[in-house]
């Protein structure tokens, strides 16, 4: 007797506090977030058209990579959703002139430029 009122009793309970589905993670009612904070950060290095040279930056995974340009503007774009980013990029070229900017959502974070033989330039954001 005790069991059948204890299990009436949960029933009703539950009726009257629980009675939305239970919600799982694999359900078919689970839909995946949708990104925040996206962030689009922006590579560029500028400078007369015909420059030949390399550029040293960070991807998206913090990892350096190196690419060779053989011609100016070049770009480069990482898109992601991470909380903080640290922008970095190098640029030498074989003019007398070159400059770097780095952009987060279409705002100017950093911007160098550097004048002389084969001129370097470096841009850092510590905290995108």
């Amino acid at each position: 007797v005790a069991v059948s009122l204890g299990g009436v009793a949960v029933v009703r309970l539950r009726g009257v506090f629980g009675s939305d589905e239970i919600f799982t993670a694999t359900g078919s009612s689970a839909e995946p977030l949708e990104p925040s904070h996206l962030k689009k950060v922006t590579y560029e290095v500028d400078g007369p058209s015909d420059t030949t040279g390399s550029v040293s930056y960070v991807d998206n995974n913090a990892q350096p990579r190196r690419a060779n340009f053989t011609r100016l503007p070049w770009t480069f774009t990482i898109t992601t959703t991470v909380p903080a980013v640290i922008a970095n990029v190098v640029a030498q070229g074989n003019s007398d002139s070159i400059a770097c900017r780095i952009t987060v959502n279409g705002v100017v974070k950093d911007e160098q430029s550097s004048a002389g033989h084969h001129a370097q330039t470096s841009c850092l954001v510590k905290a995108a």
